[in-house]
Formats: C-alpha cells, sequence, structure tokens
C-alpha cells in the first residue's frame, strides 16, 4: 500500500457536465465524468501525473500503439454507499493486473502511488458522477499505451497512462444467449490471452458479429488446438452449475485471471459450495444437458458481474437452460457480492477501499 503523498496538479472544468446525466436512464458507456488522470512516460522515467478536464487527446497519425498494438487497460468499479461514501471493488488487484499486461506487452511497470494515488484523487474530484440509484455504478477505465510518433516495430519508447470514467447501468438487460466457437480462437498457448491487451478484443469482434447476426449476443471460445475444451465467454470468464458442483476453467495463458471471477468462486466456497477449477469439455456440458444435468450457466466480469446465460448453441442445436429466477448458487453469489460492494454487510476479505471524500 502506498504511504508518500504524490503531487498531483489539478486542472479542473469550467462547468460541470453532470447535468446531462439522468441517474435513472444511464446507458453504458455513453457518458463521461469530468476530469481524467494523465501520466506520461518519457526519458525512461514516469513523469510528474495529472488531473485534466476530461476531452480528446493530440497524437501523431504515427503513434505507435496505433500501428502496432502497444495498448491494454483494466475495467473497475466505484459505488455509492447508503451513508453516500464512496467505495471501490479491489483496484489494487486491477493494479496488479495492469502491470502484469504490461509486462507482456512490453510496457514500463507502473508505479502504485500513480495508479491508487491519482484514482482516488480523481474520484474525489469526480464524486457527484458516481450515481446512487440501485444497480449503477461509476465504470473506471484505466489504460496505457505507446506514444512513439516513430513506424518501425520495437517497444515504444514513450508511453501514457490515462484513467477516465463514466456512470453505467446493466451491461447485459436480459439473459445471453451464446453460442459455442469452433473455427476462430481467442487466444493460443504461449500468446497474450491472459493480458488485458487490446488486440485480444479486436480480433474477437469479427466472430462475434457472425453470431450475433444470427440472434446471439455473444462466443463461448474453446482451445485453439482441438476446440474441445471451453474457456471463456465473450469478454467474460464462464461458469456452470453441473449436478450441482459450480465448475470453471482453470486460469491458464489463455485464460484472463479475472477478479470477479475470484471473488465469485471465493464466495461460493464460503457460501458451502462445491467449487472445481478444471478443464470444461464442450462435451461434458453438452452431455450434462442432455442428461438433464446442466443446472445453470453464467459469465462474469466487471461491466456484467454475473450474466445469466438461457441458451448455448452447439453444432446446430439451441440447448436451452432452465429459467434463472431459480439459480441457486449464481443468485445467491451475486446478491452477497452486491452487498460486499455496496456496504451493505461485512467485507471479511478486505477487498472494498473507501475513498476518503
Amino acid at each position: 500500500m502506498t504511504t508518500d503523498t504524490l503531487t498531483i496538479t489539478t486542472q479542473q472544468v469550467q462547468e460541470s457536465r453532470i447535468s446531462q446525466l439522468d441517474y435513472n436512464n444511464i446507458e453504458f458507456g455513453k457518458i463521461f465524468s469530468d476530469h481524467m488522470l494523465v501520466a506520461d512516460y518519457k526519458n525512461d522515467a514516469w513523469q510528474a501525473p495529472q488531473i485534466l478536464p476530461y476531452g480528446n487527446m493530440s497524437l501523431s497519425p504515427a503513434t505507435s500503439a496505433i500501428h502496432y498494438g502497444q495498448a491494454i487497460f483494466e475495467g473497475m468499479k466505484a459505488y455509492r454507499s447508503a451513508d453516500g461514501d464512496i467505495l471501490l471493488f479491489r483496484p489494487y488487484d486491477n493494479y496488479k493486473r495492469l502491470n502484469v499486461s504490461a509486462e507482456r506487452m512490453c510496457i514500463p511497470q507502473l508505479p502504485e502511488d500513480i495508479f491508487m494515488q491519482g484514482l482516488e484523487q480523481l474520484l474525489r474530484l469526480d464524486a457527484a458522477w458516481v450515481p446512487p440509484t440501485e444497480g449503477s455504478a461509476l465504470y473506471i477505465r484505466p489504460f496505457m499505451f505507446a506514444t512513439d510518433d516513430f513506424i518501425g516495430v520495437r517497444p515504444s519508447s514513450n508511453y501514457r497512462f490515462t484513467i477516465f470514467s463514466c456512470p453505467v447501468g446493466a451491461y447485459y438487460n436480459a439473459p445471453l444467449r451464446v453460442a459455442i466457437e469452433t473455427n476462430y480462437v481467442r487466444s493460443a498457448d504461449g500468446g497474450a490471452g491472459y493480458a488485458k491487451a487490446a488486440g485480444n478484443y479486436g480480433a474477437a469482434l469479427y466472430p462475434a458479429r457472425q453470431m450475433q447476426q444470427k440472434g446471439y449476443h455473444q462466443l463461448i471460445w474453446t482451445d485453439a488446438k482441438e476446440h474441445k475444451y471451453i474457456e471463456e465467454s465473450g469478454t467474460m470468464n464462464v461458469m456452470f452449475v453441473i449436478d450441482g458442483v459450480l465448475v470453471t476453467p482453470a486460469v491458464s495463458s489463455t485464460i484472463l485471471s479475472g477478479i470477479t471471477r475470484d471473488s465469485v468462486l471465493t464466495l461460493a466456497r464460503d457460501l458451502g459450495y462445491k467449487v472445481e477449477e478444471r478443464r470444461v469439455s464442450v462435451e461434458e456440458v453438452v452431455e450434462a444437458h442432455r442428461a438433464g444435468k446442466l443446472q445453470e450457466a453464467f459469465g462474469t466480469g466487471t461491466a456484467a458481474t454475473i450474466a445469466q446465460i438461457a441458451t448455448i448453441h452447439y453444432n446446430g442445436e439451441d440447448l436451452e437452460l432452465p429459467p434463472f429466477e431459480g439459480r441457486d448458487i449464481s443468485n445467491s453469489v451475486a446478491a452477497e457480492l452486491d452487498k460486499i460492494k455496496t456496504g451493505q454487510a461485512p467485507d471479511p476479505y478486505n477487498w472494498v477501499y473507501k475513498i476518503n471524500l
């Protein structure tokens, strides 16, 4: 945990845009808070961070991130408690994972004080943007990218780290229809699938759109070698309840180590449910459905938290799952997780970080 106070210069907006925000009708990712944190890396060192009005950046057409993909990001949320406090959920884990991604993408490690103190000062300044309405939050996007104006395939010498935020409601408004992908791959062994690298998401758009045109929301990705084993669902980790056991693919070099994933598994175990982290085959899931033992399926991630899956398409067949209202494990875990995040229940895991206003 950081102890020394970092000097962060602040340039405040002349007039807030918060009047544009309707707390009862928040579209995900459409309206942004007033300020952003910016810190540049140059001359082999991170420079003093600044808080600036949210706005466009001026970039050279030769900016190397645009051409060669040195760009990473994180996603996290802040919540408003009943007492009016602002509560961050597991920010240190986001910070650590950002630097794991940075290492994989040959980006300099970000100091903890820039991340944590910058984030805290930014949220104090934009505190009014954290929605008080149930089911809403302030989505926070830290990201880093290469800024050399140079055309040549090599690691950049200069980088920019930025945090901005946007108030959000639900990411998915209904249970998902997903399709098991057996042609395209999200990640292969030895690749960057475990990192939150921008290119991972860009490469997934085309196969996802193909299935969306057929009426499905997202894909279930399978392994790159045989397409026999399930890895992730869309941009989320994926979990199944088979005959009363919560089963999920173990994290690997091809699967993102999700913070929500870890939180769900921890809570499920502590609530007394049996949990298995292991290889999960497509055949196992299909056979479980045929035997009437596939009781639940859902994705986990920062944006959606828990996204219920209603239908799994495989080999020309739609496998319909039981109604999500009766899903014991995912609903119990989701309710408990929501209470911890918003300060309505004790936090024995030290997950919640309170912002002092």
